[in-house]
């Protein structure tokens, strides 16, 4: 069974500071489905960053950032948070998640505007500490500025993280088709040209995303937990994975940064007294990790990871998505999955775990 969402964007005030409302998106629509396949390994969510302690303040400027306050106590910049991507890939429902775990949220606000927002935060003594603004091509001529504004944040010393929803054309199409409303750059044309021209539109702010969420396959509860992942609890960690298994024949996830190939083990989908089940079974399980190479791969995987990881932290990259495949998403690439994630929780990586295809066959 699945629901979409429908736009539009609310916004009511609560004294000085605010509260964005948030309908669903707007010409959009996203699946959503019972089961939930995404969870997290080895502990609570991770936690949201804590708010940056500013330098001291001078004239009431505070130093080294360029935004001014109205004097007073030492104010703290608020954290800022990116919010863009495809029309019907989710970013309502995203922006919706930040907004129950406490974020300050502004729907479509104009680019233009974010530095102006980010100093009002600045200036409200505490009681906005975490924005998120959701940016897309509803902004029309206004989405030109963002990169302006980007530089001008930076310039000011202001931290912002870019959170990019993708996802297939195929699964756009479906939720408009759904939905009977056109793309916004659609024009005259069919839903696909006005993909395409988004895509274009969004290719760079893409390539200077944080993270990367692919919703193809996620249901509004699966897109929740990621977001959750990312964003709640009480501590940021210094990097956070999800490790996704995927069947190579429905495709490879757009969103992997690194993609294994678990296909030189013999499947399980040939032991009649295994097919019926998937990797998450302790037969299954042995049964891949039994086989000659398996574990020596495991280990020197997890040890190649550790490698990746400290040049990712070195780089800045808080995320990493790591992508383990076997034919059908269902036996070796789940076993797998647990398995290292499992390693990379017990180093001290925030991980959590999704099973994109698992269940499909």
């Amino acid at each position: 069974m699945t629901e979409h969402e429908t736009p539009k964007a609310e916004h009511t005030a609560e004294g000085q500071t605010g509260h964005a409302e948030h309908a669903a998106e707007g010409r959009t629509g996203h699946k959503e489905a019972g089961d939930d396949r995404s969870r997290h390994a080895g502990g609570p969510a991770p936690g949201a960053a804590a708010d940056q302690e500013p330098p001291g303040q001078e004239d009431g400027e505070q130093v080294g950032t360029g935004i001014e306050t109205s004097g007073g106590p030492e104010a703290a910049i608020p954290e800022l948070v990116i919010i863009s991507g495809m029309s019907g890939a989710g970013r309502s429902t995203a922006a919706k998640c930040l907004e129950d775990l406490g974020w300050f949220v502004v729907d479509n606000l104009p680019p233009a505007l974010i530095p102006t927002m980010v100093e009002l935060g600045a200036r409200s003594q505490g009681n906005v500490a975490r924005i998120a603004v959701v940016v897309d091509v509803r902004g029309r001529r206004f989405f030109d500025n963002l990169r302006e504004s980007l530089a001008d944040l930076a310039v000011k010393g202001v931290t912002r993280r870019i959170v990019f929803l993708e996802s297939s054309d195929d699964a756009l199409v479906r939720r408009f088709e759904s939905v009977r409303r056109p793309h916004p750059l659609q024009g005259d044309g069919r839903i696909v040209d006005g993909i395409d021209a988004e895509r274009e539109l969004l290719r760079e702010l893409r390539g200077d995303a944080d993270l990367v969420i692919d919703t193809s396959s996620l249901n509004v509860h699966e897109l929740r937990a990621k977001m959750d992942a990312q964003f709640a609890g009480e501590e940021e960690p210094e990097l956070r994975a999800t490790v996704m298994s995927f069947g190579f024949k429905y495709g490879l996830p757009v969103d992997a940064d690194l993609v294994v190939d678990m296909r030189f083990l013999p499947n399980p989908h040939w032991v009649p007294e295994l097919r019926p089940y998937t990797g998450l079974n302790e037969e299954v399980s042995a049964y891949v990790f039994n086989q000659p190479g398996a574990k020596e791969f495991l280990d020197r995987y997890a040890e190649l990871l550790q490698l990746i990881a400290a040049g990712y932290r070195r780089e800045g990259k808080r995320y990493v998505t790591i992508a383990v495949g076997c034919t059908g998403g269902k036996h070796r690439s789940v076993a797998t999955s647990e398995k290292l994630a499992a390693r990379l929780a017990s180093q001290g990586v925030e991980t959590v775990i999704v099973h994109r295809d698992m269940g499909r066959e």
